[in-house]
């Protein structure tokens, strides 16, 4: 029986939010490969140049909490439109950079605005599609995050071989302006808006600067000493101590909280949350070490080894599809468990060490790599909304996209400590990726166990929150060792 074709309403809104968050994911993974470039260009180290992802993903700690209540007290359309505004001035601005620490400012700015537009996005197209065919709306509504992967590295690359750093920035102009001329034409007009709604200030000021020191605890572990450093277990504690106060506050105020917590004790929004936080862990953490070793161990340089990760991305954008219509007719729950499973099996050749004869057969396990990953991220995040009403979707879009956002951050830090005591305690380059390979395998593993907690068939829900793109990693795949 032929599928049934989607809403004109849900594909003309999904249409307009693609175009805007293209610039903000092709933004993400262009720059992965950069950092080097503009440190030489700028005249600056390479941890100084390093605030220029690390203050972006601080920006987005503070905003993302900001979005229900934006929502709610503004409307979506409008949200959205003055969001992909700012992330345009704040792109215009960073190919006008004349130091490091401008182009830091502004890419701080890129961040304020997309932190805003992508649990907007999310929200506001699985509104209007009316819970209706979640699994191919979370598909369509997910063709940044598949497109980004493949085509960031490679049009980075480009850009840099062919011309100035600056075009990094410039490049979003035509996406950000197409994103709001359709935004203008095609975006449903805001309805059932409370002009009234207080901010949270208390929740503001205790959640943003406690995730924003969690980021950069996570961020700061990456140097040299790792976690046993000053700079990174004292926002780590202080960021966990205010994250804490922040859940008891919400749990006892009256009224609106920043963020609806108790969301949390609903088994597929705890459930989905964890299980994306290992998602995170499992796919930005790989973001570090696959370039990595293919720079390091296999000697290609930054260009070569964005290549060779096209095959990754070209598994997800494969298994999209299939997995938007599975989930419509099974839910979530064995999707995932087997999503969890295809990127266990398909780490593990990594693990092995094989020889760079071995080259095509790990270029095989990436696309089949990608095609789990493709087969994780959105049926949880379609998992996440189930059985919630409208009120409660913004607010589990915020969590469900914090969790992703700090499994990528822990991910990215906890395997580039772990490459570092590996080198120092002895071993050789080559068995430093083998124990961090083992180790992410073991994590998707663990996601395998979990993900039989989900619930079981599909279920219509108000809205559905598509996959998301996670800020990049605070360490640039490009990054030697230290110690190697």
């Amino acid at each position: 029986m032929a599928a049934e074709k989607l809403d004109k309403t849900v594909v003309r809104t999904a249409t307009a939010l693609v175009v805007g968050a293209l610039a903000v994911v092709f933004d993400t993974t262009i720059l992965s490969i950069a950092l080097h470039s503009l440190a030489t260009d700028l005249h600056t180290d390479v941890a100084h140049i390093q605030w220029v992802t690390t203050g972006y993903l601080l920006a987005l700690a503070a905003t993302v909490p900001l979005s229900a209540w934006c929502l709610a007290r503004f409307g979506g359309k409008r949200v959205w439109m003055v969001a992909l505004a700012i992330f345009l001035v704040g792109s215009v601005l960073s190919g006008l950079a004349w130091n490091a620490d401008s182009l830091i400012a502004f890419r701080v700015l890129q961040g304020v605005g997309g932190g805003l537009m992508l649990p907007v996005m999310t929200t506001m197209v699985m509104e209007v599609a009316g819970g209706k065919q979640l699994g191919r709306v979370s598909a369509v509504i997910g063709l940044p995050a598949m497109a980004g992967p493949v085509l960031g590295p490679v049009l980075g690359g480009a850009i840099l071989a062919l011309g100035d750093w600056r075009w990094i920035f410039w490049v979003n102009i035509p996406f950000c302006v197409a994103g709001l001329i359709l935004a203008w034409r095609m975006l449903p007009a805001d309805r059932g808006r409370d002009p009234r709604r207080r901010l949270d200030v208390v929740g503001v000021l205790l959640l943003v600067p406690g995730l924003a020191g969690l980021l950069l605890g996570l961020s700061d572990s990456v140097l040299d000493g790792g976690f046993a450093r000053l700079d990174a277990w004292i926002p780590l504690v202080a960021g966990a101590a205010l994250v804490a106060a922040f859940a008891f506050w919400a749990l006892h105020r009256r009224g609106d909280a920043l963020v609806d917590v108790r969301l949390l004790k609903v088994r597929s929004v705890w459930s989905a949350s964890t299980l994306l936080f290992l998602s995170g862990v499992a796919l930005y953490g790989a973001m570090l070490l696959l370039p990595l070793f293919f720079q390091q161990v296999r000697g290609t340089d930054a260009l070569g080894a964005g290549l060779l990760l096209v095959p990754q991305g070209l598994g997800t954008l494969a298994c999209r599809p299939l997995a938007g219509r599975l989930i419509d007719r099974i839910g979530a729950r064995w999707i995932t468990v087997v999503g969890f499973a295809i990127v266990a099996v398909s780490t593990v050749p990594f693990a092995f060490g094989l020889p760079a004869s071995a080259d095509p057969l790990l270029l095989v396990a990436l696309f089949v790599r990608g095609f789990g990953l493709g087969a994780v991220t959105m049926p949880l995040m379609v998992a996440s909304y189930q059985g919630l009403s409208g009120e409660q979707i913004a607010h589990s879009s915020i969590l469900t996209r914090t969790a992703q956002q700090l499994g990528g951050s822990f991910g990215t830090a906890i395997f580039a400590v772990l490459l570092q005591a590996a080198v120092l305690g002895g071993s050789t380059l080559g068995g430093a990726f083998q124990s961090a390979f083992w180790v992410a395998v073991g994590v998707t593993v663990l996601g395998v166990a979990i993900a039989f907690v989900l619930p079981g068939g599909p279920k219509r829900a108000a809205a559905v929150p598509a996959a998301q793109p996670v800020p990049e990693p605070v360490v640039e795949p490009g990054t030697a060792v230290r110690g190697a």
